[in-house]
């Protein structure tokens, strides 16, 4: 289905120069002189890899229909996740680098948003927050401030995030899959 290059979201797929991307980061940027332009990152989504493109706001591009499912992350397998199907019980089997940086947060028995094109997964979504322990954290130096500064810690799965300075190791906090930022204390 043909659409305008404006019209694209992060999370749509695409084909470009005869491969499939899933859009990452949009951005629309206004000149001072001349057009408009959309700022494109995406991801190859056989490879993995990164690419940044432009196109004009007229350009149209070849977005591909998708259909959401929901899967359950049952193990890795190398190279590879194995997903379940929760209502056949079927098991299907992605490449590990189609969550690129988000997949030290994939847990078992995880329950993951999967986009598909065709009956093959293409994307996958994690849920938005995720509960983990700290593992590591700096002491707070003397002086400072809740609210001017975060000092780093290092989470259960192994990464490295910031957290405000009254949080210690071995308390549990809820950060963003996205981007691996603090969002709050975990309750109970």
């Amino acid at each position: 289905m043909k659409q305008q290059a404006n019209q694209m979201r992060p999370g749509q797929v695409i084909e470009y120069e005869g491969r499939r991307w899933t859009v990452l980061k949009i951005q629309i940027i206004t000149p001072g002189k001349g057009g408009a332009f959309i700022q494109v990152e995406m991801r190859d989504i056989k490879t993995g890899t990164k690419k940044d493109d432009r196109w004009r706001t007229a350009d149209t591009v070849e977005r591909l229909m998708t259909e959401d499912k929901e899967f359950t992350y049952s193990y890795a397998d190398g190279e590879n996740l194995v997903l379940m199907d929760p209502e056949t019980f079927e098991q299907t089997v992605v490449p590990a680098a189609i969550l690129g940086d988000r997949l030290p947060f994939l847990a078992e028995n995880m329950t993951v948003s999967a986009r598909l094109i065709e009956g093959e997964p293409v994307a996958l979504e994690l849920p938005q927050h995720v509960t983990l322990e700290i593992v590591e954290a700096d002491p707070v130096v003397k002086g400072q401030t809740a609210s001017s500064s975060y000092k780093p810690a290092v989470l259960s799965n192994g990464v490295k995030t910031m957290v405000p300075p009254f949080i210690t190791a071995g308390e549990k906090i809820v950060v963003k899959t996205e981007d691996a930022s603090y969002v709050e204390r975990a309750k109970g």
